[in-house]
């Protein structure tokens, strides 16, 4: 049985733990390792795109970061519940005609028993900015 610690009910400092993984994969832009975060079947509401199970997952965050050059995240503790997190974020990265933008959002996740995000419903809106005023330089 797969199991992703730390495990609910969540503390709020085993929250802000789950929190920095998330940051630290999603940082990796490494599809398959953040794909096991999530049960297989995982459902996602991504600002309109519906996403279910682990290998959408994965393809959708190959297509992401095929789009989106530079990418960097940071996630925040925003509150939490036995086995729910909400976090917001914001995030930078660059188009391919090299805009750059920062993202800024919010996200609802639900774990099962096993610490696997089962859930992840996220809300992001996109600002296009200029290079000097990017707050996550390499």
């Amino acid at each position: 049985m797969e199991q992703k610690l730390p495990l609910p009910p969540f503390t709020i400092e085993k929250a802000k733990q789950k929190i920095q993984m998330a940051e630290d994969a999603w940082n990796s832009k490494d599809p398959i390792w953040v794909s096991m975060a999530y049960t297989p079947n995982s459902v996602w509401r991504n600002r309109d795109e519906f996403i279910n199970g682990r290998e959408e997952i994965v393809e959708f965050l190959k297509r992401k970061w095929a789009k989106e050059n530079h990418y960097k995240l940071k996630k925040e503790y925003w509150a939490h519940t036995e086995n729910r997190i909400a976090v917001r974020f914001e995030y930078e990265y660059q188009n391919g005609a090299g805009q750059w933008f920062r993202a800024y959002g919010n996200e609802n996740w639900e774990f099962d028993e096993n610490g696997l995000m089962q859930k992840r419903f996220a809300s992001i809106n996109d600002l296009a900015i200029e290079d000097v005023d990017r707050k996550f330089k390499d």
